[in-house]
């Protein structure tokens, strides 16, 4: 059974930092489209970054984080992480881990929340101004 598990959430200050971090199990990363989403109080699930999502080996990261935040991966350690720098109040949000196996290599899963089958729990950052 496929499972991600995600830490590293807390209430940081405008200008502040946070790493976020989702451990895989039963699954193999380098077969995964592995992936960020936020979704704060009353808006859609939305893309923050993601891995192997748009070509293998890329990363994809939204242009609201661009320069900000940074996505990575140890596939050895099945852990997916994201640095969250010069937070702002707009990042509110649960953060979410996210997957989706590639069918073929070079597969595009892309960056939808509907086109991943596997979720973790969730992760709250909080920013105050």
């Amino acid at each position: 059974q496929v499972r991600l598990v995600e830490t590293g959430g807390g209430l940081v200050q405008t200008g502040g930092s946070l790493r976020l971090s989702c451990i895989g199990s039963g699954l193999r990363f380098d077969e995964y489209a592995m992936g960020w989403f936020r979704q704060a109080p009353g808006k859609e699930r939305e893309v923050v970054s993601c891995i192997n999502c748009n070509a293998p080996g890329s990363t994809y990261t939204a242009d609201s984080v661009k320069g900000r935040f940074t996505i990575s991966s140890d596939n050895a350690k099945n852990t997916l992480f994201l640095q969250m720098d010069n937070l702002r109040p707009e990042d509110t949000a649960m953060y979410y881990c996210a997957a989706r196996q590639l069918t073929y290599y070079n597969e595009l899963i892309g960056t939808e929340a509907s086109r991943y089958n596997v979720w973790g729990q969730g992760t709250q950052v909080s920013v105050s101004s």
